[in-house]
């Protein structure tokens, strides 16, 4: 009786000296680490240099001189008369705001000079899509050489419309005026459709060089140019011509159409 009391009584004592020295036995030999072994540097400035490198050439107005030579149309045109050489041609050297504009147009019928001029104009940007432009237009053809002061503006309406609208004042107070406007429809990557049209105004009668007062003459046009590169690009199309008013009359005098269809073959080219 005696060993069994005695053998219960060390039971109940050493069970949880036991017990403790197996929860001892599970807890970690060592304490937690709380930083690498190893300890990381802080970063640099060298070091971030070396992995990010800033971007360039990204300026919101870059200053850089840039140019552009397009020759729009030079074109053989035929119809009821004799055949015409056609071109109109416009370039420009500069920056994002501030361009030299250079601008011709004109004719030759037969080996003669029916019409031609050259525009100098500088432009400024007034938004991404409008400029105005102020300078000097010089008249060769027909009748003697005119000079005239030139301003206006020029740029892209709504639905990528390209315009052009110009106010000359020229000798003896002479003005003018002219819209134009062009518009590519694409009907693959490669052939676009071009409609155009153009409206000359004058403010008097010059019976000189056959214009009159008002609107004196339009141009309409279709062409459909294949562009076998985006530099150079082959091209038919129709026009159509007409006089009004008084340059109708000095027209009719001369014996010449007031109207006229004509079918036009050409290239078009930038650089």
């Amino acid at each position: 009786m005696s060993h069994r009391v005695l053998l219960t009584f060390f039971g109940l004592v050493l069970a949880p000296l036991a017990q403790a020295d197996e929860f001892q036995g599970m807890s970690p030999a060592t304490p937690a680490l709380t930083e690498s072994r190893t300890p990381i540097p802080a970063l640099t400035d060298a070091d971030r240099a070396a992995v990010y490198k800033a971007p360039g050439g990204h300026r919101v107005h870059d200053s850089g001189i840039n140019s552009l030579l397009l020759i729009n149309q030079l074109e053989w045109q035929g119809g009821d008369g004799a055949g015409a050489l056609n071109w109109d041609i416009k370039g420009w050297v500069g920056g994002d705001i501030d361009r030299l504009w250079l601008r011709s147009e004109g004719e030759r019928t037969a080996g003669r000079t029916e019409s031609a001029e050259v525009q100098t104009l500088w432009g400024h940007a007034i938004s991404p899509w409008w400029d105005l432009v102020g300078g000097v237009r010089q008249d060769f053809k027909p009748g003697d050489g005119q000079t005239w002061a030139a301003f206006g503006a020029q740029g892209m309406a709504l639905y990528n419309f390209e315009a052009e609208a110009t106010l000359f004042v020229g000798e003896a107070g002479r003005t003018a005026a002219r819209l134009e406007g062009d518009y590519d429809i694409l009907l693959t990557n490669q052939l676009i459709l071009q409609p155009t049209a153009e409206l000359n105004f004058y403010g008097r009668n010059d019976p000189q060089r056959g214009v009159g007062s008002g609107l004196s003459d339009s141009e309409l046009g279709l062409r459909l140019r294949y562009e076998v590169r985006r530099e150079f690009a082959p091209y038919v199309g129709v026009s159509w011509n007409r006089r009004y008013g008084q340059t109708a009359q000095y027209a009719r005098d001369e014996g010449e159409d007031i109207s006229q269809w004509r079918w036009a073959v050409g290239v078009r080219m930038w650089f």
